[in-house]
């Protein structure tokens, strides 16, 4: 993300009006490697291929806040790996974690991981450090130290089923555990700003989130995310989930979260309402079913339909629902920030009116 990006990021979360209003997109290797015609695992293994991938994408998309920006991941794998999972690298399809945890007796072996030395993640720090110039002479600062949340990772340490279970079985058990999770991921991202200090910000995704309801929301997950988010005082406090989100939405600014990237299941205007408008939001134009698959009209179409139902476009980030999906077309995000480009001038010439 270069100065200028970030400093209408800022302006967002601050709630002032911005012009144009900003068009802003998650993306990550599933979408970087299909862009560019290498496999998920060519982008994975090679620090040039995935700097070529995101400096072409930064490149051709000036317009657009791709967040986080020159991501460095490996998937899903990258914060289990720690822990010792055994992870699976398919050449063209998603990494996956093996859990470990496979009774309760297990949790007492599980031990804290050293970012610094265990699993993916000093891989993870290096590629940034070997590219920092080249990202530097680009224009591009590394902005987010970036993590899955908690119940994310206790999943693939546990299993889906295993973890939803627990939560209510043995509620002292999954306390302990997440406890120990999130210590980890504190460590962790204390070390990404520790070794880029350029960070000023906070990227935690968790999808878990969205299948549990209000009351364990409050319970097995505010309590921890807000010990993330605030305990380092990150300026931007950016959260993933594009599962289901009313149970947590209500509560998204007192778990210390300023930005917040959603699925499809809401509107954006059921959103701002259950936030308070206290919260940015990012999104939701079905991210799949239009951005991916639809035609340049449905994009348009979209992101019209979406504007117009929205009567403060303030602390918006205009986006699709979520992650881009491989398999989308460059035209359609050209498409979708021209439309947002006319939509916003004609705002502002109805003000000057």
């Amino acid at each position: 993300m270069n100065d200028g990006q970030w400093n209408t990021l800022m302006a967002v979360i601050r709630g002032e009006t911005v012009h144009p209003l900003p068009v802003a997109f998650l993306i990550d290797g599933v979408w970087l490697s299909d862009g560019t015609g290498m496999t998920l695992l060519d982008y994975y293994a090679s620090e040039e291929l995935w700097f070529r991938a995101n400096l072409k994408a930064v490149s051709e998309f000036p317009d657009c806040i791709f967040l986080p920006g020159f991501w460095s991941e490996f998937g899903m794998c990258t914060e289990p790996s720690a822990f010792g999972t055994k992870c699976t690298f398919p050449e063209n399809d998603f990494p996956f974690a093996e859990k470990i945890i496979h009774t309760l007796d297990d949790i007492d072996r599980i031990k804290k991981p050293d970012p610094r030395q265990d699993g993916l993640l000093p891989f993870v720090i290096k590629r940034l450090q070997h590219y920092r110039p080249k990202m530097e002479e680009a224009g591009h600062q590394i902005r987010f130290a970036i993590s899955r949340g908690p119940l994310n990772i206790v999943s693939f340490l546990m299993g889906i089923t295993e973890l939803m279970t627990e939560l209510r079985a043995n509620a002292d058990r999954m306390h302990y555990l997440l406890r120990l999770v999130t210590d980890f991921i504190a460590d962790w991202l204390d070390y990404q700003r520790e070794c880029f200090p350029s960070i000023r910000g906070a990227l935690l995704l968790d999808d878990i989130v969205g299948f549990i309801g209000e009351a364990d929301y409050k319970e097995f997950v505010m309590p921890y995310l807000r010990d993330l988010f605030t305990r380092t005082g990150f300026e931007v406090r950016f959260f993933h989930n594009d599962a289901p989100c009313r149970s947590s939405a209500p509560h998204l600014s007192e778990t210390g979260i300023n930005l917040y990237n959603m699925g499809i299941e809401a509107s954006l205007k059921d959103i701002q309402t259950w936030t308070g408008g206290k919260v940015v939001l990012m999104g939701s134009v079905p991210p799949r079913d239009v951005l991916a698959a639809g035609s340049v009209k449905d994009v348009e179409n979209a992101v019209e339909q979406q504007f117009h139902s929205l009567s403060n476009t303030r602390r918006v980030l205009f986006s699709c629902g979520g992650g881009v999906p491989p398999g989308t077309p460059a035209e359609n995000i050209h498409a979708f920030v021209s439309k947002v480009k006319e939509l916003s001038a004609a705002t502002r010439d109805q003000v000057a009116e």
